[in-house]
């Protein structure tokens, strides 16, 4: 078997072993791209930081829904923080997801 065809069946089989981390997280993190009030945090969040109680304005939502969507997606990693004072501002932190949902937005749109 030639050298290109050993990388290429070795390819083909860490593609098809995904682990049961790797399949979680995967699926969780279409999970946090399936729900419309986190894809309007997220495609916030993309141009630049906000506060909890920015998104809330920006997207006419209680600042509870804002403070329980952005702990989900925290916990994925999709967003960070950082305190100023009391208030916290939140950002992206994956900018591999963001162009993902960016380019399903640009998708969405292109008739």
């Amino acid at each position: 078997m030639s050298e290109e065809n050993k990388d290429e069946k070795s390819l083909v089989e860490d593609i098809q072993q995904l682990d049961e981390e790797t399949l979680f997280v995967v699926s969780q993190t279409f999970k946090a791209l399936g729900d419309p009030t986190r894809i309007r945090i997220l495609n916030l969040l993309c141009k630049k930081e906000h506060s909890v109680n920015d998104i809330a304005n920006n997207l006419k939502l209680s600042q509870s829904t804002v403070s329980h969507q952005l702990r989900f997606l925290k916990n994925l990693r999709l967003v960070k923080f950082r305190r100023e004072g009391t208030t916290l501002y939140y950002s992206e932190d994956d900018h591999h997801i963001m162009n993902l949902l960016m380019q399903a937005i640009d998708h969405a749109k292109h008739n």
